[in-house]
């Protein structure tokens, strides 16, 4: 199967890749040269916004991959992301841009789910589409997404038994047929929802907040800021072995000097570094003011923060200062300078001023850690970086602590407190719902309609793979012909599949069934080996039916079921009760039940039981667009189904 072949992914990686639509170009003489000047001008068109970006685990990256079996050559990379999501969006974004940028560019994205894209327009896929059958279908190209169908013989050149092309093949039909495949607008629609928001939302993710740290930490994070990330996860995810450096006087980061400075954080590392309840060890040095203190959280912040510093560091492997390369020179970082400042990233700030070094150092960060890493080198660890980073950056404390004296204010953290009100808000608008008010959702309300819907889903087929919701009408409803079904089965079984075989033998002597049983029968059934036209069979089993409603007529079951009155629609039911015990019995009994009224009346009890919470009621009709309104008289829910 396709999910087989898919190289697995961690959890939390996405994976990208972007081939040459015509995939002839990348595998010809230069094809390599190709793809690897349109990852660098990627890189450089981006590079704004990169710059300012903290990624969670690791940053995006675009190297040059060979061509490999079924794969051709192409560029591309996998990130972590870790727990914040908002990475892996932001690079669906970016190789959406990438694409329409570069209209020579093909690209596929996935993750440890396989097609991501797809699970987020689930709703509006169609149904030939499925896990099996969606690999190497899903592209963007020229900035859209498109997704290959499935193709009549005649136009399919890939092996009929395999339920997907190989790349090769999409990209040949994509580069030709492109507008033959762009995805549904409902699908983009879908999909493009994440995106909306970049790269506005870049600067919305991130979160301010004043730190009391030691100097040496705001001395590399003015170098290195992306290392927050990697001292946040280092805290967020410790262990007991990671704490033992911590059960001492700090060797590297001391708590005898620090000073009050400002952090910026991604929203998901500042939850994550504020959320954890954690005490200093006493040994430490660190310790805090009573939580009343107006700079209690400043304290607590940068407690976690060194730790995590800390932490970081205990596990270096002692790299000397001159391992780092000095890559911030050459023509390639010139290049990457001159496009930040043709596209404004210094935001008009003179050059030398304190602004402009923190965008400075921040392009260069990202430089280092995306743009200029040659393919064969060994990922240098946090720890290294930052001593490395102590040992050739200069602190000086005098300075730091003029600027604490002035430091702008810290952003407002109250988009942590989520109130049951905005969960609710939050929710229905994931599933793209309006919210009427109550009143006017009650009175335009029409109970047939729930009636009729589930109606239409007792009628579809089921299957292995679940049941249908009749959200379209244009499928007829499924008959049954008695008739053929006996004949199609008297042609599997044989003519003689009425004889007893030896099971039916044994199980007659184990019930002593004897010859005079069969007589006695037979008496009594003068009929008996007559054929029975199929007229006659209806009629005896209305009788059998009739015969059953009178018996049960007369108990607690039969007077539970509301039922017409003679002559009355379903609007004028009445329950089998209010008529008298002696008068019109017969008439009674035998009273039609109405199936719709007690349909809704059972759907309303249900919904009422459920109290406000998802149960079974509100699922199934929710997933045939079907939306209750607000029980807000719970007591008088059961009186209003049956008026």
């Amino acid at each position: 199967m396709a999910a087989l072949r898919r190289p697995a992914l961690p959890e939390d990686a996405v994976r990208y890749r972007l081939f040459a639509a015509a995939a002839a170009a990348a595998e010809g003489p230069g094809g390599e040269a190709l793809l690897r000047r349109c990852a660098e001008l990627a890189l450089l068109r981006f590079a704004p916004l990169l710059a300012s970006y903290v990624w969670q685990r690791q940053p995006f990256r675009l190297r040059y991959v060979p061509g490999c079996g079924e794969i051709p050559a192409h560029i591309g990379g996998t990130t972590l992301f870790g727990d914040n999501l908002e990475d892996e969006w932001f690079i669906v974004y970016l190789v959406r841009e990438i694409t329409r940028e570069f209209p020579g560019l093909a690209a596929r994205i996935d993750d440890n789910d396989g097609e991501f894209l797809l699970i987020e327009a689930a709703d509006f896929l169609p149904k030939w589409l499925n896990p099996e059958n969606s690999e190497n279908r899903v592209f963007f190209y020229k900035g859209e997404l498109h997704i290959i169908p499935l193709l009549e013989a005649s136009e399919q050149d890939w092996d009929l038994s395999a339920p997907c092309p190989t790349i090769p093949q999409a990209l040949a039909l994509l580069s030709t047929r492109s507008e033959e495949f762009l995805a549904a607008e409902p699908i983009r629609a879908a999909v493009y929802k994440r995106l909306d928001g970049y790269p506005e939302k870049i600067q919305a993710s991130l979160h301010r907040a004043h730190c009391y740290l030691p100097p040496g930490i705001v001395a590399v994070l003015r170098q290195r800021p992306s290392l927050v990330a990697a001292a946040v996860q280092a805290f967020y995810l410790r262990d007991p072995g990671d704490l033992r450096a911590c059960r001492r006087p700090f060797r590297t980061f001391p708590a005898d000097q620090r000073v009050m400075t400002v952090v910026t954080f991604t929203r998901c590392l500042y939850a994550q570094l504020v959320q954890q309840k954690f005490v200093p060890d006493r040994r430490s040095g660190y310790t805090l003011p009573a939580p009343s203190h107006p700079q209690h959280r400043a304290y607590e912040l940068g407690m976690k923060l060194a730790h995590g510093f800390e932490i970081l560091c205990s596990k270096s492997s002692k790299v000397a200062p001159d391992a780092k390369r000095n890559v911030l020179s050459g023509p390639l970082w010139e290049r990457f300078l001159r496009s930040l400042k043709e596209k404004d990233y210094f935001k008009g700030e003179m050059e030398g001023s304190a602004k402009y070094l923190e965008l400075l150092h921040m392009a260069e960060d990202h430089f280092q850690q995306s743009v200029d890493v040659p393919e064969s080198s060994v990922e240098v660890s946090p720890g290294d970086e930052i001593l490395t980073l102590l040992q050739t950056t200069s602190i000086d404390l005098k300075d730091f602590e003029r600027e604490a004296a002035c430091l702008p204010p810290e952003d407002d953290d109250s988009w942590l407190d989520i109130t049951p009100d905005a969960l609710d808000q939050m929710l229905k608008e994931a599933r793209s719902e309006s919210v009427p008010s109550t009143n006017e959702e009650e009175q335009k309300y029409d109970l047939e309609t729930v009636a009729e819907s589930m109606k239409a889903f007792v009628s579809k087929v089921s299957t292995h793979e679940g049941a249908e919701m009749p959200w379209s009408s244009d499928e007829s409803h499924v008959t049954f012909d008695v008739d053929s079904f006996t004949k199609a089965l008297d042609r599997i079984l044989g003519a003689d599949s009425e004889e007893l075989d030896s099971d039916d033998l044994d199980e007659e002597e184990e019930f002593d069934f004897s010859d005079e049983d069969d007589e006695d029968l037979d008496a009594g059934n003068p009929r008996q080996g007559q054929k029975v036209s199929p007229e006659e069979l209806v009629g005896s089993l209305k009788s059998y039916m009739n015969e059953m409603d009178r018996e049960l007529a007369q108990t607690n079951i039969g007077k539970s079921f509301t039922t017409q009155k003679r002559g009355a629609g379903s609007v004028e039911a009445a329950t089998s009760e209010s008529a008298g015990p002696n008068s019109g019995a017969e008439d009674a009994e035998l009273a039609p039940v109405d199936v719709d009224m007690n349909l809704v009346a059972n759907l309303l009890e249900s919904y009422s039981a459920q109290a406000g919470l998802a149960g079974p009621t509100s699922n199934i009709l929710q997933s045939m667009g079907v939306n209750l309104p607000e029980n807000t008289d719970l007591s008088g829910s059961s009186s209003r189904a049956t008026q």
